[in-house]
């Protein structure tokens, strides 16, 4: 059984900066079509806060000097239990999960207008779920029909989203733990599709072997839609078909990774379908590597969040001059914008329980400063589509090359560290 002294410690932290009562409810379960629902996965925000996984879930967090959490779930009930799991119950999951108090779910409505009723502040995600903004409004005015009665309902009503947002940017050494082993499963499906890659095979059929591998290692599912692009498809970003031959003399970039636990991994790597480099290819991506290199070791404790993007922005311009893509200084490249033609995205994004996690990016305007605990994705690209500026050899090249990055004391630990990424690494494990 898990430790979920974690998740009330994190209660506690939450309850001592925010006043009032706080609301986080889980995801809704979704239908896929007819009576056929999509795998439920909780949501982040609420999980994170409090470890439970079963849908139709309610955290209530209430601030002041007896500061307490309440759970609102799912009632035991054995005939249901037959046909959809386990189900912990109110009274366990109380024991468990380290709550002050549990209730059956189906209480919520009823007791929701008293636990709201004194309070000056209420919080939750605002916004998020229509369904949800009109219970919290419904709420709310009944608290209020209570006026008469001496009782005041609350005159503030905030996104309680902030203040958990930042509270997850930093991740403890258990979170740390998991992403290093969500990172090590996805770099060995990764190295997986490269032994199974070659000619004549279909991009679907390189997803399986990572789907397969996601699951063999104990990986719940994909983190995302996985990205199994060859050839002219790499310089599609956002290519999810997968449906495609590989062919000889073609890239293929694979962009995937696997939930473990509710953590993501997310690496990207490129590779010749037959194990071997062209020298047009192997320019390209010993161009991207490099500008991969420049970025990493802008990763570290009081750089600037955007400063890893700036220097790989920097490489590539140089090597889009160098190869005679265009004409001019790297700066009057950068200045103009006119190297997005090749490169037309940022060079990395939080990693964490969400695959682009939360966490703002700037602060007034500034951009905030690295520190230890952050995970983020660094993963500069290059697409080439047929064009009049660039030679027809270079031709439908897409690479990118993406590694998750830990922030620690002094540099950075990439946590996708097993993944071949030299041309040399690249090309030994596929023919060994």
């Amino acid at each position: 059984m898990k430790n979920h002294s974690i998740h009330a410690e994190r209660r506690r932290r939450l309850l001592d900066k925010v006043d009032g009562v706080s609301i986080l409810p889980t995801a809704p379960h979704h239908l896929r079509n007819r009576d056929s629902h999509y795998p439920f996965r909780f949501d982040s925000h609420f999980y994170y806060m409090t470890g439970f996984t079963e849908p139709e879930a309610v955290l209530v967090m209430i601030s002041g000097q007896d500061p307490k959490s309440i759970l609102f779930c799912l009632e035991k009930d054995m005939e249901r239990e037959i046909w959809d799991g386990y189900r912990y119950g109110p009274e366990k999951a109380k024991e468990v999960f380290a709550f002050d108090e549990a209730h059956p779910i189906s209480a919520l409505e009823a007791m929701l207008p008293n636990l709201l009723a004194n309070q000056r502040v209420v919080s939750y995600p605002l916004g998020q779920d229509e369904k949800w903004d009109r219970k919290m409004l419904a709420a709310l005015n009944e608290v209020r029909g209570m006026g008469r009665s001496g009782v005041s309902s609350p005159a503030d009503i905030r996104d309680i989203r902030a203040e958990i947002d930042e509270m997850r940017l930093f991740k403890d050494e258990g979170e740390i733990e998991l992403m290093k082993k969500s990172a090590g499963i996805a770099s060995s499906a990764h190295k997986l599709a490269m032994k199974s890659t070659r000619p004549g095979k279909m991009e679907y059929e390189i997803e399986a072997e990572l789907i397969g591998e996601f699951r063999r290692m104990g990986a719940q599912s994909p983190s995302y839609n996985s990205i199994v692009a060859g050839g002219a498809n790499a310089c599609i970003l956002h290519y999810v078909e997968n449906n495609a031959e590989l062919k000889n003399g073609d890239l293929l970039l694979i962009d995937a990774g696997c939930e473990l636990d509710g953590y993501a991994s997310d690496i990207t790597r490129t590779f010749p379908v037959n194990g071997k480099f062209s020298p047009a290819q192997k320019a390209i991506y010993e161009l991207v590597l490099e500008a991969q290199y420049a970025a990493l070791a802008a990763v570290k404790p009081g750089a600037l969040w955007n400063s890893p993007h700036e220097a790989a922005v920097k490489v590539l311009a140089q090597g889009f001059i160098d190869l005679g893509f265009f004409k001019g200084s790297v700066d009057g490249l950068i200045e103009s914008g006119n190297y997005r033609q090749f490169y037309m995205h940022r060079t990395g994004h939080w990693l964490g329980l969400d695959v682009h996690d939360v966490g703002i990016y700037k602060k007034e305007e500034h951009w905030r400063t690295l520190e230890p605990g952050m995970v983020l994705t660094v993963e500069p690209g290059c697409y080439i589509r047929p064009a009049e500026n660039v030679p027809e050899a270079y031709w439908n090249i897409g690479i990118r090359i993406e590694d998750d990055v830990h922030v620690v004391d002094g540099g950075h630990e990439i946590l996708s560290i097993e993944t071949p990424k030299t041309v040399e690494e690249i090309e030994d494990w596929m023919s060994s």
